[in-house]
């Protein structure tokens, strides 16, 4: 240890001499000499194999996660500002819930995407998993608080082991923003709500035409057992069925017969329902089918969706709706409604890439979760919307990169300046002054900031105003105030300033 120590100390000095070199200007080959000892010396001193090299990144899973630069969260706080205040429009109560759950909690809730929960290395005590999503955090609340109504509304991070697809908006850490309402009421009036509440939100974030496919677990069930599906292969070929959006048919069969052992003949009758697609016309389609109609499970799902487009039209939304047989959303504690909308195909702006998403917002019936949970198995009847802030989010980010459009990343109204030096304590009267009063307001760290540099300041940073002090403006009592797009200045008596500012910023910002 002690010569190692000689060692570093020799290395060190050395180093001090090549820099002193350096900075005298000394002859190239004078320098070349002295750094070549350096590296000898180096040499000499070899790997310290007690120090390893700290490489910066995001975790072991980074390809799923990542960080986000001020300019990313400007305009993510703006897409959830559109989500929530729709929320709250709705009457929305806020709720949160622990990011790691009981693993017994979450286990068998999912189907075949169980494989996706990432569990926590046993710390000696309860099994634990990072909650999967927001929907059975909420059911396992219900039964704990022993609630039989509630309309909430909750906004936080969920992990899965998935596969991610960043340029896609998929990751292993993202966001999710739920709104869910629970309690007994009259049918398909709570399930109209939320499809209207994923149009509302789609719509004001003008992230391009969409489309919400509808189906019911009912159908499905009924129609898997007239094909002749055994019951035992239900969830399972329901997870087959639910690929129909990414794979042709062609590949969902040969998975369902070779994979999952259903007989061919069994997957071609589920073929000819599952290609099919339509408005209310195929409900009422359905219902005069043969051999749908006589099942008691597809003919209740097949009424309510019946119902259900009567208030989707009474809301003005019917034509965003269509009735798709291929829908079948994979969780297993989907009871009833299922939901799904997805982005179509616009005309590209240019320099635009089209973006295969997937879906962006999903949601459905679960009128049994909560009863898991409860000790006595009582039932509290649920059904909620989730939207796809992550992929909405990737969706908005390209397309400002696509425009070059500057987002601004604070929200400060005015910047305090001094047109003259020796006025640091003026600006930090005013700026007290202003930020007392409830401005958003900053100014430059330095004594004697020069006029030029302040201004430069406000137009990189997007700041619309300036409030300048000088030693006339000192004497009038007025305080020079300059639009930093049109370079007009005006004086305005010290004591109105803070209403002015208001006035000329109070304009609300466009979302992108």
């Amino acid at each position: 240890m002690a010569e190692r120590a000689a060692l570093e100390e020799l290395v060190r000095l050395q180093g001090e001499r090549v820099r002193a070199l350096k900075q005298q200007k000394a002859s190239a080959e004078q320098i070349e000499e002295e750094v070549a000892k350096l590296l000898k010396l180096k040499a000499q001193l070899g790997p310290d194999e007690g120090k390893q090299k700290f490489v910066l990144k995001t975790p072991k899973d980074s390809k799923g996660t990542r960080d986000y630069s001020p300019r990313q969260m400007a305009v993510r706080e703006k897409v959830f500002d559109v989500i929530v205040s729709c929320f709250k429009r709705h009457g929305a109560e806020v709720i949160d819930t622990p990011v790691f759950e009981l693993k017994e909690t979450l286990t068998g809730k999912y189907g075949e995407d169980s494989k996706l929960i990432y569990d926590l290395k046993d710390q000696g005590g309860e099994l634990l998993s990072l909650r999967y999503d927001l929907t059975v955090p909420f059911a396992r609340y219900l039964a704990m608080n022993k609630l039989t109504n509630i309309k909430r509304y909750h906004i936080a991070k969920v992990y899965r082991r998935d596969n991610p697809a960043m340029t896609r908006g998929r990751y292993r850490e993202f966001y999710q923003c739920d709104f869910d309402i629970a309690g007994q009421f009259d049918p398909m009036i709570p399930d109209a709500e939320c499809l209207k509440i994923m149009c509302e939100i789609l719509s004001s974030l003008q992230i391009g035409d969409f489309l919400v496919k509808v189906n019911d677990r009912r159908i499905l069930d009924g129609m898997f057992a007239i094909c002749g599906v055994p019951d035992s292969k239900f969830r399972t070929i329901c997870s087959s069925v639910d690929k129909l959006d990414k794979v042709s048919w062609e590949e969902v069969k040969n998975e369902m017969v070779g994979e999952k052992g259903l007989a061919p003949e069994v997957a071609d009758r589920i073929g000819d329902y599952v290609q099919q697609h339509g408005g209310v016309s195929l409900v009422e389609q359905l219902l005069q089918d043969p051999e749908l109609s006589q099942n008691k499970q597809a003919l209740e799902g097949l009424g309510d969706l019946k119902l259900l487009f009567e208030y989707l039209t009474l809301f003005g939304i019917a034509d965003k709706i269509s009735f798709d047989l291929s829908l079948a959303r994979g969780l297993d504690y989907y009871t009833g409604v299922i939901y799904e909308a997805v982005l179509l195909q616009t005309p590209v702006r240019a320099g635009e890439e089209t973006l295969g998403v997937g879906s962006v917002a999903a949601g459905g019936r679960y009128d049994g979760l909560v009863g898991m949970f409860d000790p006595k198995g009582r039932k509290v009847p649920c059904v909620g919307l989730s939207i796809g802030v992550e992929r909405i989010f990737s969706i908005v980010e390209q397309r400002l990169e696509a425009l070059e459009e500057k987002v601004r990343t604070t929200e400060t109204q005015v910047l305090v300046a001094s047109a003259q030096k020796k006025l640091l304590e003026e600006r930090l009267k005013l700026v007290s002054e202003l930020w007392d009063a409830g401005i958003k307001a900053e100014l430059l760290y330095r004594k004697n900031p020069k006029l030029l540099n302040q201004l430069q300041y406000c137009e990189e940073a997007g700041i619309p105003l300036v409030a300048i002090i000088g030693e006339q403006e000192l004497k009038d009592g007025v305080i020079k105030l300059r639009s930093v797009a049109s370079r007009e200045e005006v004086d305005v008596r010290r004591e109105d300033l803070v209403e002015e500012i208001k006035r000329r910023t109070s304009r609300p910002l466009c979302m992108c």
